[in-house]
């Protein structure tokens, strides 16, 4: 190694006392291992502190004039940028209350004057190799803690992929709904957003549960891939023996759901919430849908959102047997529908955020349906009752 290379990579030490010949003698000793850095007061050893050629270790004279080897201690240990560089006292103060004092401050060691050289070599290059180690420990958590990240980072995406092509699968079952799964995703996030601070639904409404409701809204229709072609694509009204076969879907999803979390190693919170959306976002708070005729409080509250924005998406949508509702009129569907169809909390919630509602619906409308909800708009601002 050339003797540019080992200077670079040798450790530095910064020596602060107010007298020169003292400097002059640590220096001497130090100097043959370590790059040396000398200042004569408390605010010049702050600036050294801090500047780029910041030091490994401070040796650190407590009576000084201005500011005190203490109170220079005291301003390291509160700077983020030097609270870990260690610092040793170098002092004729050497009553057990001043060594006390100095430890208590943060001070890793306390010497006093006149020093050992053997002694004083000995605690700096300890002190030094325990820094290495802390550093190099640091430097190793801070490794894994970003390597931790970046793989949740690639399975919360591996998750997001997985959820849409699930969800995708059932949309190519039945083409006409469009971006249907895009509008009922963000109908969820507002609806929970709406009512994250309400008394009854603030204990569940976390940012996290939010987030894993939006997602699990992407599967409520994942039991329409078991539904035979000629039910779930049927170009009109179904006859009572069909419709007995499409009410099946919700049970149809939720099982598949529930095969997935047994073959899960551990539980996983998504799969839970995505079950519940898919077994019950047919049910109504009065007692009569299906396909376990729940009431009220007894459905969870994910099938309970599910099922406002499920509907009211199917209200605004065209399909071959029915024209798209103007939004006008769907939102009076709705709020008619308080408790009866849905939670009237929850309908309370979607009257507030109407125009949310119709700004989603228009951003991921279907062809003209976008233009029939603008008229509608138009038509009447009034809310409804």
């Amino acid at each position: 190694m050339t003797g540019l290379a080992a200077s670079v990579t040798r450790q530095t030490i910064l020596i602060v006392d107010d007298q020169p010949e003292n400097l002059a003698a640590l220096g001497e000793l130090l100097q043959s291992a370590y790059q040396v850095r000398a200042a004569v007061s408390g605010q010049r050893a702050l600036q050294i502190a801090v500047s780029d050629l910041a030091p490994d270790l401070i040796l650190l004279d407590v009576m000084m004039p201005e500011l005190d080897g203490y109170a220079i201690l005291a301003r390291l240990r509160w700077d983020v940028r030097t609270c870990n560089i260690p610092v040793i006292f170098l002092t004729a103060r050497d009553t057990i209350e001043d060594e006390q004092l100095g430890l208590d401050l943060g001070a890793v060691d306390y010497l006093s004057k006149p020093v050992q050289p053997a002694i004083l070599l000995a605690r700096v290059r300890t002190q030094l190799e325990l820094k290495q180690a802390r550093d190099r420990l640091q430097d190793q958590n801070a490794f894994l803690e970003a390597e931790v990240a970046r793989r949740m980072g690639e399975n919360l995406l591996i998750q997001e992929v997985s959820i849409h092509a699930l969800a995708h699968l059932a949309e190519t079952r039945d083409p006409e709904t469009g971006n249907h799964l895009r509008r009922t995703k963000e109908y969820m996030r507002t609806l929970a957003r709406q009512l994250q601070n309400h008394p009854r639904f603030a204990a569940f409404l976390s940012d996290r549960n939010i987030d894993l409701l939006v997602w699990s809204a992407l599967l409520h229709d994942i039991g329409k891939v078991g539904i035979p072609d000629h039910i779930l694509l049927k170009p009109g009204p179904l006859t009572p023996d069909e419709w007995v076969i499409m009410k099946t879907h919700s049970q149809l999803g939720s099982a598949a759901i529930e095969q997935a979390e047994r073959d899960a190693e551990k539980p996983v919170e998504f799969l839970t919430l995505a079950k519940e959306i898919t077994h019950w976002h047919h049910e109504k708070w009065d007692g009569s849908g299906y396909p376990d005729g729940l009431v009220g409080e007894a459905i969870p509250l994910s099938a309970r959102l599910m099922a406002l924005a499920d509907t009211f998406d199917a209200l605004i949508s065209r399909r071959v047997y029915k024209p798209s509702m103007p939004f006008v009129q769907a939102r009076t569907v709705i709020a008619g529908e308080r408790d009866r169809q849905f939670d009237p909390d929850v309908v309370d919630a979607f009257l507030a955020v109407a125009t949310e509602f119709q700004a989603i619906a228009e951003r991921y409308g279907d062809g003209g349906e976008a233009l029939i909800l603008r008229q509608s708009a138009a038509v009447s601002q009034e809310p409804a009752s």
